[in-house]
């Protein structure tokens, strides 16, 4: 079990990421190419996934274990900024704490199955073995992360706004009774399951919640201590794929109407299906029938918080809504290469 301390100036430090972070979607999506569990989210990902991979797998399963740990600088904080500035900060890495993750690494690795010598010297700073690890990453966030972007964001956007609601309502205690149950608030302690037992102390320095969609079953932090808290925690997926979004724009055509676009406004920034009939003046029973209409359009995504469900815009209904075409093509170039199954 993981035990994260909070003190009074932790709880005022708790603060949502504002986006997906890419190195961790990156990283996180690796371990679920390699499992078979989830298919339901993730099965048709990993088979579309796998036609466009070149080598990429082989080289970063010497950093990135199928289980246990991996070095906390593949990940670095600027992965909320994209990638790019993502894997410049990765090559910024000191010699120093390259040398201590790759060795807390080795030591977990099977005496059989030592480090590659590149892996092994990339504590060095030479340029050749750093110029693989950061093209595997980039090959491989290209091939398995980047055609997925929009349905990524919509998820952790969605988690975003149930999160806002709690803080809302009851501040940041709230929020962080609000989070999946593998975590539980326990004041002031939040626990989650882990592989390994462990206390995290914050001492004042607040905590980042990082919604991830290739997250599953258990949140991660860093192994150091030393470094910016964070805890990264799986996204709510539904059960099954939303029906309809992987037939091009046939959903789009019943898009149609004043109510609908009246509901499709409503939204905004999310609300429960109540909010929705009260803000478009329809009734409840017509808020939700809209509110399926545009979710399977693949406009709106909807999370069950409770006994309520909370509707948020994606990132195409916000386009929509707004004037914005980028996302559309987006959308069009991603069903043209047989898309992300939504969740």
């Amino acid at each position: 079990m993981l035990r994260i301390h909070f003190t009074g100036a932790d709880l005022a430090g708790v603060r949502m990421a504002a986006r997906p972070d890419a190195l961790w979607e990156t990283i996180l999506s690796f371990h679920r190419l390699r499992d078979r569990r989830g298919a339901l989210v993730y099965g048709e990902w990993r088979s579309e996934t796998r036609t466009r991979l070149n080598g990429e797998t082989r080289l970063l399963g010497a950093l990135v274990p199928a289980r246990g740990y991996f070095p906390d600088f593949l990940t670095p904080p600027e992965g909320l900024d994209g990638l790019d500035t993502a894997l410049e900060a990765l090559r910024a890495t000191p010699p120093a704490r390259i040398h201590t993750e790759l060795s807390v690494l080795a030591g977990e690795r099977p005496a059989a199955a030592p480090l590659p010598s590149w892996a092994a010297s990339l504590a060095e700073g030479r340029p050749e073995p750093f110029s693989r690890l950061l093209g595997a990453l980039r090959g491989y966030h290209r091939a398995a992360v980047e055609p997925y972007w929009t349905s990524i964001q919509a998820r952790v956007e969605a988690d975003r706004a149930v999160r806002g609601r709690a803080l809302l309502d009851g501040g940041a205690e709230e929020l962080l009774a609000s989070l999946p149950p593998m975590l539980r608030w326990r004041a002031p302690v939040l626990e989650a399951d882990y592989p390994v037992d462990r206390d995290v102390r914050l001492d004042g320095r607040g905590l980042l919640l990082q919604p991830s969609f290739f997250c599953r079953g258990t949140a991660v932090t860093y192994r150091d201590p030393r470094l910016p808290p964070v805890l990264v925690y799986p996204v709510t997926h539904a059960e099954a794929p939303a029906a309809g979004c992987e037939h091009g724009d046939a959903p789009l055509g019943r898009l149609v109407g004043h109510t609908r676009s009246a509901v499709l406004k409503a939204i905004g920034h999310g609300g429960t299906t109540s909010e929705l009939a009260r803000r478009a003046g329809v009734s409840l029973a017509s808020a939700s029938q809209h509110a399926g209409v545009l979710r399977d359009a693949g406009l709106v995504v909807t999370l069950r918080q409770g006994s309520s469900v909370l509707h948020t815009l994606t990132p195409l209904g916000a386009a929509l809504l707004h004037g914005g075409a980028q996302p559309v093509r987006e959308r069009r170039r991603r069903y043209a290469r047989k898309g992300p199954v939504t969740s």
